[in-house]
Protein backbone atom coordinates (compact mmCIF):
# COMPACT_ATOMS: atom_id res chain seq x y z
CA UNK A 1 0.00 0.00 0.00
CA UNK A 2 2.79 2.16 0.90
CA UNK A 3 4.34 1.79 -2.48
CA UNK A 4 1.66 2.54 -4.03
CA UNK A 5 1.09 5.87 -2.48
CA UNK A 6 5.15 6.36 -3.46
CA UNK A 7 3.75 5.84 -7.14
CA UNK A 8 0.59 7.82 -7.24
CA UNK A 9 2.24 10.34 -5.96
CA UNK A 10 4.86 10.69 -8.35
CA UNK A 11 2.42 10.74 -10.84
CA UNK A 12 1.32 13.38 -9.20
CA UNK A 13 4.17 15.21 -9.51
CA UNK A 14 5.29 14.67 -12.92
CA UNK A 15 1.60 15.61 -13.42
CA UNK A 16 2.11 19.02 -12.21
CA UNK A 17 5.04 19.76 -14.21
CA UNK A 18 3.70 18.45 -17.45
CA UNK A 19 0.94 21.19 -16.61
CA UNK A 20 3.24 24.32 -15.34
CA UNK A 21 5.24 23.84 -18.51
CA UNK A 22 2.38 24.28 -20.92
CA UNK A 23 0.85 27.14 -19.22
CA UNK A 24 3.92 28.63 -19.32
CA UNK A 25 4.41 27.58 -22.77
CA UNK A 26 0.86 29.33 -23.89
CA UNK A 27 1.84 32.39 -21.60
CA UNK A 28 4.97 33.15 -22.63
CA UNK A 29 6.76 34.93 -25.12
CA UNK A 30 7.16 32.02 -27.70
CA UNK A 31 5.97 31.22 -30.86
CA UNK A 32 3.11 28.76 -31.51
CA UNK A 33 5.25 27.06 -34.14
CA UNK A 34 8.10 24.19 -33.92
CA UNK A 35 11.20 26.10 -33.53
CA UNK A 36 15.11 25.04 -33.12
CA UNK A 37 17.86 26.24 -31.41
CA UNK A 38 19.84 25.52 -34.63
CA UNK A 39 17.99 27.83 -36.43
CA UNK A 40 20.69 28.11 -39.38
CA UNK A 41 20.19 25.02 -40.16
CA UNK A 42 16.92 24.94 -40.93
CA UNK A 43 16.71 27.63 -43.30
CA UNK A 44 13.36 26.90 -44.59
CA UNK A 45 11.87 27.06 -41.39
CA UNK A 46 12.82 30.43 -41.40
CA UNK A 47 12.39 31.96 -44.65
CA UNK A 48 11.98 30.26 -47.98
CA UNK A 49 14.07 33.04 -49.54
CA UNK A 50 16.78 32.01 -47.67
CA UNK A 51 16.89 28.40 -49.81
CA UNK A 52 20.28 28.54 -51.70
CA UNK A 53 21.78 30.43 -50.12
CA UNK A 54 25.18 28.85 -48.85
CA UNK A 55 28.57 28.29 -51.18
CA UNK A 56 27.43 25.48 -53.78
CA UNK A 57 25.04 24.12 -55.90
CA UNK A 58 23.46 21.85 -53.51
CA UNK A 59 22.73 21.17 -49.78
CA UNK A 60 21.19 18.81 -47.34
CA UNK A 61 20.56 19.29 -43.77
CA UNK A 62 19.14 17.35 -41.23
CA UNK A 63 18.15 17.79 -37.89
CA UNK A 64 16.94 16.42 -34.48
CA UNK A 65 15.90 17.67 -31.20
CA UNK A 66 15.24 16.02 -27.95
CA UNK A 67 13.47 18.50 -25.62
CA UNK A 68 12.77 17.85 -21.22
CA UNK A 69 13.87 14.29 -21.62
CA UNK A 70 14.22 14.37 -17.85
CA UNK A 71 10.55 15.48 -16.98
CA UNK A 72 7.79 14.21 -18.93
CA UNK A 73 7.25 12.54 -22.58
CA UNK A 74 10.31 13.97 -24.54
CA UNK A 75 9.34 16.48 -27.28
CA UNK A 76 10.85 14.93 -30.32
CA UNK A 77 11.67 16.89 -33.51
CA UNK A 78 13.07 16.43 -36.39
CA UNK A 79 13.33 18.50 -39.72
CA UNK A 80 14.88 17.53 -43.33
CA UNK A 81 15.85 20.37 -45.92
CA UNK A 82 17.22 19.65 -49.68
CA UNK A 83 18.04 22.23 -51.62
CA UNK A 84 19.54 22.52 -55.93
CA UNK A 85 20.33 25.69 -56.84
CA UNK A 86 21.06 26.43 -60.78
CA UNK A 87 21.82 29.36 -63.19
CA UNK A 88 19.23 30.64 -65.43
CA UNK A 89 20.18 31.41 -68.68
CA UNK A 90 23.86 33.61 -69.37
CA UNK A 91 22.92 35.90 -66.09
CA UNK A 92 24.06 35.77 -63.28
CA UNK A 93 20.40 34.99 -61.53
CA UNK A 94 19.83 31.85 -60.25
CA UNK A 95 16.85 29.70 -59.35
CA UNK A 96 16.40 27.31 -55.66
CA UNK A 97 14.32 24.37 -55.72
CA UNK A 98 13.93 23.04 -52.12
CA UNK A 99 12.15 20.57 -49.79
CA UNK A 100 11.41 20.50 -46.10
CA UNK A 101 10.14 17.66 -44.12
CA UNK A 102 9.49 17.93 -40.70
CA UNK A 103 8.21 15.45 -37.88
CA UNK A 104 7.18 16.20 -34.27
CA UNK A 105 5.89 14.40 -31.79
CA UNK A 106 5.64 15.01 -28.25
CA UNK A 107 3.16 14.13 -24.73
CA UNK A 108 1.46 11.20 -23.84
CA UNK A 109 -1.16 10.93 -26.59
CA UNK A 110 1.95 10.85 -29.14
CA UNK A 111 0.76 14.61 -30.59
CA UNK A 112 2.39 13.88 -33.99
CA UNK A 113 2.84 16.74 -36.51
CA UNK A 114 3.86 15.91 -40.23
CA UNK A 115 5.39 18.88 -42.80
CA UNK A 116 5.83 18.26 -46.56
CA UNK A 117 6.77 22.02 -48.00
CA UNK A 118 8.08 22.37 -51.55
CA UNK A 119 10.01 25.55 -51.85
CA UNK A 120 11.07 27.19 -54.60
CA UNK A 121 13.16 30.65 -54.48
CA UNK A 122 14.57 33.40 -57.09
CA UNK A 123 17.44 34.89 -57.07
CA UNK A 124 18.24 38.41 -58.97
CA UNK A 125 21.46 39.28 -59.41
CA UNK A 126 22.10 43.48 -58.75
CA UNK A 127 26.15 43.41 -59.72
CA UNK A 128 28.31 41.74 -61.94
CA UNK A 129 31.65 42.34 -60.37
CA UNK A 130 30.21 40.78 -56.90
CA UNK A 131 27.89 39.06 -54.70
CA UNK A 132 25.00 40.88 -54.92
CA UNK A 133 21.05 39.15 -54.71
CA UNK A 134 17.56 39.81 -53.89
CA UNK A 135 16.05 36.83 -53.12
CA UNK A 136 11.66 36.05 -53.41
CA UNK A 137 10.93 32.35 -52.52
CA UNK A 138 7.48 30.32 -52.05
CA UNK A 139 7.22 27.33 -49.63
CA UNK A 140 3.97 25.56 -49.49
CA UNK A 141 2.11 22.06 -48.95
CA UNK A 142 0.49 19.49 -47.36
CA UNK A 143 0.52 19.37 -43.02
CA UNK A 144 -1.44 16.37 -40.64
CA UNK A 145 -1.39 16.55 -37.45
CA UNK A 146 -2.83 13.37 -35.08
CA UNK A 147 -3.05 12.30 -31.22
CA UNK A 148 -3.65 8.50 -30.30
CA UNK A 149 -7.09 8.69 -28.75
CA UNK A 150 -6.41 5.34 -26.93
CA UNK A 151 -4.06 6.87 -24.61
CA UNK A 152 -6.01 9.61 -23.89
CA UNK A 153 -7.06 9.57 -19.77
CA UNK A 154 -10.14 10.86 -18.57
CA UNK A 155 -12.94 11.02 -15.66
CA UNK A 156 -15.02 9.19 -18.50
CA UNK A 157 -12.81 6.76 -19.04
CA UNK A 158 -12.87 5.21 -15.50
CA UNK A 159 -16.78 5.24 -15.97
CA UNK A 160 -16.21 3.08 -19.10
CA UNK A 161 -17.58 6.13 -21.84
CA UNK A 162 -14.10 6.28 -23.53
CA UNK A 163 -12.15 9.12 -23.16
CA UNK A 164 -15.54 11.73 -23.20
CA UNK A 165 -15.25 13.81 -26.34
CA UNK A 166 -17.32 12.52 -28.95
CA UNK A 167 -16.26 15.40 -31.51
CA UNK A 168 -12.74 14.76 -31.18
CA UNK A 169 -11.48 13.35 -34.69
CA UNK A 170 -7.67 11.77 -33.46
CA UNK A 171 -6.13 13.59 -37.00
CA UNK A 172 -7.09 16.59 -39.73
CA UNK A 173 -4.82 17.77 -42.46
CA UNK A 174 -4.65 21.37 -43.88
CA UNK A 175 -2.31 23.35 -46.39
CA UNK A 176 -0.37 25.48 -45.55
CA UNK A 177 1.79 28.44 -46.92
CA UNK A 178 5.04 30.73 -46.69
CA UNK A 179 6.37 34.00 -48.50
CA UNK A 180 10.02 35.40 -48.07
CA UNK A 181 12.32 37.94 -49.55
CA UNK A 182 15.93 38.40 -48.72
CA UNK A 183 19.12 40.57 -49.70
CA UNK A 184 22.49 39.06 -49.38
CA UNK A 185 25.79 40.37 -50.63
CA UNK A 186 29.47 40.61 -50.34
CA UNK A 187 31.10 43.47 -47.69
CA UNK A 188 34.35 43.90 -49.81
CA UNK A 189 36.03 42.44 -52.28
CA UNK A 190 36.73 39.27 -49.79
CA UNK A 191 33.95 36.33 -51.07
CA UNK A 192 34.11 35.38 -47.62
CA UNK A 193 32.83 38.17 -46.25
CA UNK A 194 29.10 38.34 -46.27
CA UNK A 195 25.94 39.47 -45.19
CA UNK A 196 22.09 39.02 -45.45
CA UNK A 197 18.34 40.44 -44.09
CA UNK A 198 15.73 38.78 -44.48
CA UNK A 199 11.72 38.77 -43.92
CA UNK A 200 9.10 35.99 -44.17
CA UNK A 201 5.34 35.89 -44.12
CA UNK A 202 4.42 32.21 -42.75
CA UNK A 203 0.95 30.88 -43.00
CA UNK A 204 -0.28 33.13 -44.97
CA UNK A 205 -3.94 31.28 -45.97
CA UNK A 206 -4.74 30.77 -41.65
CA UNK A 207 -4.94 26.90 -42.19
CA UNK A 208 -7.84 25.76 -39.60
CA UNK A 209 -5.70 24.24 -37.03
CA UNK A 210 -8.50 22.48 -34.49
CA UNK A 211 -8.85 18.37 -33.51
CA UNK A 212 -12.62 19.74 -32.82
CA UNK A 213 -13.63 21.07 -36.05
CA UNK A 214 -13.95 24.24 -35.10
CA UNK A 215 -13.77 27.06 -37.77
CA UNK A 216 -12.69 29.32 -35.35
CA UNK A 217 -9.46 28.38 -34.92
CA UNK A 218 -6.79 29.16 -36.70
CA UNK A 219 -3.10 29.02 -37.52
CA UNK A 220 -2.07 32.95 -36.93
CA UNK A 221 0.32 34.32 -39.38
CA UNK A 222 4.01 34.37 -38.35
CA UNK A 223 6.32 37.18 -39.14
CA UNK A 224 9.99 36.13 -39.30
CA UNK A 225 13.11 38.61 -39.28
CA UNK A 226 16.39 37.26 -39.90
CA UNK A 227 19.87 38.73 -40.34
CA UNK A 228 23.86 37.53 -40.53
CA UNK A 229 27.13 38.84 -41.23
CA UNK A 230 30.17 36.43 -41.72
CA UNK A 231 33.38 38.70 -41.55
CA UNK A 232 37.34 37.70 -41.14
CA UNK A 233 39.00 38.44 -38.24
CA UNK A 234 42.62 36.31 -38.96
CA UNK A 235 44.12 34.46 -42.15
CA UNK A 236 42.56 31.41 -40.10
CA UNK A 237 39.70 32.35 -38.59
CA UNK A 238 36.69 34.20 -38.60
CA UNK A 239 33.19 34.99 -37.15
CA UNK A 240 29.61 34.58 -37.59
CA UNK A 241 26.82 36.43 -36.28
CA UNK A 242 23.04 35.33 -36.85
CA UNK A 243 19.76 36.14 -35.49
CA UNK A 244 16.42 35.96 -35.83
CA UNK A 245 13.56 37.48 -34.48
CA UNK A 246 9.64 35.99 -34.77
CA UNK A 247 6.19 37.36 -33.88
CA UNK A 248 2.94 34.69 -34.08
CA UNK A 249 -0.03 36.37 -32.82
CA UNK A 250 0.73 37.23 -28.78
CA UNK A 251 4.17 35.28 -28.97
CA UNK A 252 7.11 36.71 -29.48
CA UNK A 253 10.50 34.66 -29.96
CA UNK A 254 14.34 36.53 -30.17
CA UNK A 255 17.34 34.33 -30.69
CA UNK A 256 20.55 35.29 -31.49
CA UNK A 257 24.60 34.57 -30.92
CA UNK A 258 27.96 34.44 -32.50
CA UNK A 259 30.51 31.70 -33.60
CA UNK A 260 34.06 31.89 -34.35
CA UNK A 261 35.61 29.48 -36.68
CA UNK A 262 38.98 28.31 -36.69
CA UNK A 263 40.68 26.87 -39.95
CA UNK A 264 42.99 23.78 -39.69
CA UNK A 265 45.18 22.16 -42.60
CA UNK A 266 47.99 23.48 -44.29
CA UNK A 267 46.12 25.58 -47.23
CA UNK A 268 43.40 28.31 -45.22
CA UNK A 269 41.63 28.41 -48.68
CA UNK A 270 40.24 24.95 -48.81
CA UNK A 271 41.23 23.78 -45.33
CA UNK A 272 41.03 20.43 -44.01
CA UNK A 273 38.49 21.18 -41.03
CA UNK A 274 37.08 24.19 -39.71
CA UNK A 275 35.95 24.26 -35.72
CA UNK A 276 33.10 26.74 -34.51
CA UNK A 277 32.42 27.58 -30.82
CA UNK A 278 29.70 29.61 -30.34
CA UNK A 279 26.58 30.80 -27.81
CA UNK A 280 23.58 31.57 -29.06
CA UNK A 281 20.85 32.68 -26.53
CA UNK A 282 16.77 32.80 -26.38
CA UNK A 283 15.71 35.37 -24.95
CA UNK A 284 13.87 34.98 -21.41
CA UNK A 285 14.42 30.75 -22.04
CA UNK A 286 17.55 29.29 -22.92
CA UNK A 287 21.62 29.92 -22.95
CA UNK A 288 22.74 27.98 -25.98
CA UNK A 289 26.44 26.77 -26.58
CA UNK A 290 27.54 25.39 -29.54
CA UNK A 291 29.89 23.12 -31.40
CA UNK A 292 30.36 22.66 -35.13
CA UNK A 293 32.97 20.86 -37.06
CA UNK A 294 33.05 21.20 -41.02
CA UNK A 295 35.06 18.42 -42.84
CA UNK A 296 34.43 19.43 -46.33
CA UNK A 297 31.67 18.89 -47.39
CA UNK A 298 29.99 17.71 -44.50
CA UNK A 299 28.83 19.59 -41.42
CA UNK A 300 28.28 18.45 -37.98
CA UNK A 301 27.10 20.67 -35.43
CA UNK A 302 25.66 19.80 -31.57
CA UNK A 303 24.08 22.47 -29.38
CA UNK A 304 22.44 22.16 -25.93
CA UNK A 305 19.51 24.38 -24.34
CA UNK A 306 20.41 25.35 -20.78
CA UNK A 307 17.58 26.49 -19.17
CA UNK A 308 17.22 29.80 -17.66
CA UNK A 309 13.45 30.37 -17.64
CA UNK A 310 11.06 30.39 -14.83
CA UNK A 311 10.67 26.57 -15.89
CA UNK A 312 14.34 26.08 -14.40
CA UNK A 313 13.35 25.16 -10.92
CA UNK A 314 11.21 22.49 -12.58
CA UNK A 315 13.59 21.01 -15.27
CA UNK A 316 16.79 21.62 -13.44
CA UNK A 317 18.11 23.26 -16.07
CA UNK A 318 17.83 20.51 -18.94
CA UNK A 319 16.25 22.20 -21.60
CA UNK A 320 16.95 19.84 -25.49
CA UNK A 321 19.95 18.80 -26.98
CA UNK A 322 20.00 19.27 -30.91
CA UNK A 323 22.24 17.38 -33.60
CA UNK A 324 22.51 17.92 -37.08
CA UNK A 325 24.41 17.12 -39.99
CA UNK A 326 24.38 19.29 -43.76
CA UNK A 327 25.84 18.30 -46.93
CA UNK A 328 27.38 20.85 -49.52
CA UNK A 329 28.02 20.03 -52.78
CA UNK A 330 28.76 21.13 -56.38
CA UNK A 331 27.25 19.40 -59.25
CA UNK A 332 29.87 18.16 -62.05
CA UNK A 333 28.83 21.13 -64.51
CA UNK A 334 30.21 23.90 -61.90
CA UNK A 335 33.90 25.46 -61.08
CA UNK A 336 35.26 27.46 -58.43
CA UNK A 337 34.58 30.61 -60.87
CA UNK A 338 31.30 29.83 -61.41
CA UNK A 339 31.06 30.18 -57.53
CA UNK A 340 32.22 33.43 -57.26
CA UNK A 341 29.43 34.81 -58.01
CA UNK A 342 26.19 33.34 -56.87
CA UNK A 343 23.90 33.93 -53.96
CA UNK A 344 26.21 32.49 -50.53
CA UNK A 345 26.55 33.23 -46.60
Amino acid sequence: MKLLCVIDEKIKIKTIVVVVMVCYLHLSGHSQDIHFSQFFNAPLSRNPSLAGIFTGDMRVQGVYRGQWNGVTNAYKTGSLDAEFKNPIGKSDDFITIGMQVMYDRAGTVGWTTIHAMPALNYHKSLSNQRNSYLSLGFMGGLVQSRIDRSKITTNSTYDGLGDGEPNLRPQYTYLDGSVGMSYNGSLNDNPENNFFLGAAYHHFNRPKNSFYRNPGIELNPKWVYSGGIRFTVAETAYMTVMADYSKQGSFTEAIGGVMYGLKLGPDFDKPDYVIHLGTFFRWNDALIPVLKLDYNPFSLTFSYDVNVSPLKLSSYGRGGFELSISYIGFSKRSTSVDAMFCPRF
